[in-house]
């Protein structure tokens, strides 16, 4: 054990100071006359992308996103993942992981939904505590993220999430605290918004009065990257670490502000303490290794991922097509088909040791001699990227001007740059680059090159202007929300010839995370003959399975969507192939919900999400049998945007208005908000089907014991044919509430695997927490004498099962 005291009494002040921020993107300065090494992070949760920037570097395992593990229900999964993942935190010379992330899925329509688990805060917090364990069972800190209001990516840096304390406690709340009281997390991260009215960075209330004194946190609080926003407010408020570095508000500023009495020197030593503790934790303050990262492809890590990926699978729809008879032809059509849609946008992007298509999945299990393949139609949201080698040329300044200070060769036409930027070599502040790549037309036409920049823009194709973003640059919802809309200019091509390319980037003044970029494409529009001939490919097949959805460029950090409808043709290709080939099959790859137009005429629906880079092994596994779609929803799918609770006249509550967004939802988040209302899903939360079936029966609800904890039990029957999984989901409602309540809320669930014609006895313990609500009066928890509904089902829709208790009222501790 470090003697942390004597450590902190042998440090100068400005020594404390310097471990309060980053000296670089991803790392905490050494003490080297103390002997404390240097404490390195990586961004996850999906995997360890390293000190790389957003594109290349050291190749990583791409885990199952967030809503994935989400659906799988399971938290032993999720432990499974987490243990994984400090495997590959440490391959990176790490000691921290950025991860996970539990922010409520309130809106559809939240880019970021794809990280996160789910929208109900107790599915949530079982899988936080799960993946948490895990990770830091290999002594890798976790850093639960993002707390708390952040449900939206609009102006996220700047906005006011205005939630009233009991909203705040019954649903945004509770992941944190499991992770803190159950799971002793060893980090949070603070959100980059404000919670009524003060950054979260620099609320007193949520990171002293609530975390460390409600709660008993001990471990570190840092901002998001760039989220800190001022020196005395913030440590004063209990942000113990300033990130990125090198530092912005501290080092300087903050030896001024105690000098100046605005903070003191106690304060400073107990945020120092916590770091300590936390590179005690990991091992961080003894680590004087040389700084190496490694891309180590276990086989282990390749069988978890494709066996989560199988388990997160929800089979929504299915008339006995599946599983998919393994003889036959098969047409395989889609824009999801051929290209590996493995993971969302953002922070989470890292470079896959590989990916697996669902196209080659089914062939290396059905022979490509028995597959047809359509494209049908595109789904992209910019234009394709130029998969070429490509350099960069960097100048100081930001006029283009002499010759350039460093050249850099990149895999594509994309561009990302945090400091340090070219190695270093120029001001990152002030520089500019010219992109040089090639590219070769397959066929002749109009194409359509597009352009976003976090910076000025233009793009020549030999020779021409073709793009200009430069004198009328506008600031959109790219890049983080640094970047501008996709500028879309045409040009005319000839088939078989190679054109050169250059784009030119100048940096522009940042409003808040410094991150210039460049991004160039070129495509071609889908068209209604492409729709055509995918349909007649359906037509000569046994079966068509159709691979539609989003990508990462839709489902990413930064910005929303603007509804759940499928980008592009993608509704019209699916009834398209649907309408000439009876036994289609729909295979939806998505960070969210979708409206599905197409329903009826699908035989079968299976939601896969972004599985990792075993997808297309993973989704075969599941079509074919040989893995049982054992997912279960763990966000609503409404028929139509407008049925979510966000979707409202009002833009004060989403997207927001004014600097603010009001959750005036409250507690009637997901499942619950269509409870309230009556509206019927398109699927409903916790539904998903197998290749087995389950009967319930025997609900037993026992007496109260003295500490009002409650036990359920009942039986399960595998009454399929073959072996299966099934969720049974424990739902509480208040019958004689006073204050308003949801019909149900999940309080247990189970994942049980059963043999056909095998029965188990389950039970669960509904402790008195489970009974009550937040009186933001007595700012206690409240239980009130009355009865209480228990509902045992297979969804928040299919209840199976009912009983009730009678409770005594009680005040509960914090």
């Amino acid at each position: 054990m470090i003697d942390t005291k004597a450590l902190l009494d042998n440090m100068t002040l400005a020594e404390q100071v310097s471990l309060l921020s980053g000296d670089t993107f991803w790392s905490l300065p050494p003490i080297d006359r103390l002997g404390i090494g240097r404490l390195r992070l990586t961004d996850g949760p999906n995997g360890a992308r390293g000190a790389g920037s957003f594109v290349g570097g050291v190749t990583a395992a791409a885990f199952p996103v967030g809503i994935a593990i989400g659906a799988s229900w399971n938290p032993d999964l999720a432990k499974e993942i987490g243990s994984a993942l400090g495997d590959e935190v440490l391959s990176k010379g790490a000691h921290v992981s950025l991860a996970p992330t539990v922010n409520i899925q309130r809106s559809v329509t939240n880019g970021r939904n794809f990280e996160c688990f789910s929208e109900d805060p107790i599915l949530t917090a079982e899988l936080a505590v799960g993946y948490i364990e895990g990770l830091q069972s290999k002594k890798v800190g976790a850093t639960i993220k993002h707390f708390v209001g952040n449900e939206s990516e609009i102006e996220r840096t700047t906005i006011s999430s205005d939630i009233d304390e009991r909203t705040l406690r019954e649903v945004y709340l509770i992941p944190f605290e499991a992770a803190v009281k159950r799971a002793k997390v060893w980090a949070v991260m603070s959100s980059y918004n404000k919670l009524n009215g003060t950054y979260t960075a620099e609320s007193h209330w949520l990171l002293n009065e609530v975390l460390r004194g409600d709660w008993g946190f001990n471990g570190v609080v840092m901002s998001d990257w760039f989220g800190s926003r001022s020196t005395a407010p913030t440590v004063n408020a209990g942000l113990d670490l300033e990130m990125p570095g090198p530092t912005r508000d501290r080092g300087s500023k903050l030896l001024a502000a105690v000098e100046a009495g605005e903070t003191s020197a106690e304060t400073i030593r107990a945020c120092v303490h916590n770091i300590l503790t936390l590179m005690e934790r990991t091992g961080a303050i003894n680590d004087h290794r040389e700084f190496k990262e490694y891309a180590i492809n276990r086989p282990e890590h390749r069988a978890l991922i494709r066996r989560a990926g199988a388990e997160s699978a929800v089979l929504l729809q299915n008339d006995g097509i599946l599983p998919l008879a393994q003889q036959g032809t098969v047409a395989i059509i889609g824009p999801n088909a051929k290209i590996a849609q493995v993971m969302g946008g953002g922070s989470a992007q890292l470079n896959p040791h590989y990916v697996v298509s669902p196209w080659q999945g089914l062939v290396d299990a059905l022979g490509e001699e028995n597959l047809f393949y359509a494209r049908g139609c595109s789904n992209y949201r910019f234009q394709p990227l130029i998969e070429n080698p490509t350099t960069f040329e960097f100048f100081q300044g930001r006029e283009l001007a002499g010759e350039p200070v460093k050249v850099v060769e990149e895999p594509s036409s994309l561009g990302v740059w945090l400091p340090p930027v070219a190695e270093g070599t120029v001001d990152p502040h002030r520089f500019s680059a010219r992109m040089r790549t090639t590219f070769r037309a397959s066929e002749a036409g109009v194409y359509r090159v597009g352009l976003t920049s976090a910076g000025l823009g233009r793009v020549y194709v030999d020779g021409k202007l073709v793009v200009d973003a430069w004198a009328s640059w506008t600031r959109g919802t790219t890049f983080f929300e640094e970047g501008c809309e996709e500028v879309v200019g045409d040009v005319t091509l000839e088939a078989g010839r190679t054109y050169e390319v250059v784009a030119e980037y100048a940096r522009h003044d940042h409003v808040n995370l410094y991150i210039a970029a460049i991004r160039v494409g070129i495509g071609r529009f889908s068209a209604e003959a492409e729709i055509a001939e995918a349909a007649a490919v359906a037509a000569k097949a046994d079966h068509a399975v159709v691979f539609v959805g989003r990508t990462g460029d839709w489902d990413t950090e930064g910005s929303d969507l603007r509804g759940i409808a499928l980008p592009g043709l993608q509704n019209q290709l699916v009834e398209a192939v649907i309408a000439a080939n009876p036994n289609t099959i729909v295979v939806l790859q998505t960070g969210g919900p979708v409206e599905m137009p197409w329903l009826s005429g699908a035989r079968a629906v299976l939601q896969c999400w972004y599985p990792g880079q075993e997808a297309g092994n993973a989704i075969a596994d599941v079509l074919l049998g040989k893995a049982e779609p054992s997912g279960r929803l763990a966000q609503t799918f409404p028929v139509r945007w407008a049925d979510n609770p966000t979707h409202t006249e009002d833009d004060a509550v989403y997207p927001g208005k004014d600097g603010h967004v009001r959750y005036d939802e409250g507690v009637f988040v997901g499942y619950r908000h269509y409870d309230r209302l009556r509206i019927k899903p398109l699927f409903p939360f916790g539904h998903g089907l197998g290749y087995s079936r389950f009967a319930m029966s025997d609900l037993t609800v026992e007496l109260p014991d003295a500490a009002g904890a409650v036990t359920v039990t009942l039986g399960l029957t595998n009454i399929g044919e073959r072996p299966g999984s099934a969720v049974v989901q424990i739902y509480v409602g208040d019958v004689e509430a006073s204050v308003p309540r949801p019909v149900k809320e999940l309080k247990a669930f189970s994942k049980i695997a059963l043999e056909p014609g095998e029965k188990r006895k389950i039970s669960f313990v509904l402790d008195a927490r489970t009974f009550a609500f937040f009186d933001t009066t007595e700012r206690r928890w409240q239980v009130e004498t009355g009865e209480f509904a228990v509902m045992a089902g297979f969804s928040a829709t299919d209840v199976r099962l009912s009983g009730a208790v009678t409770q005594k009222g009680a005040v509960l501790a914090l």
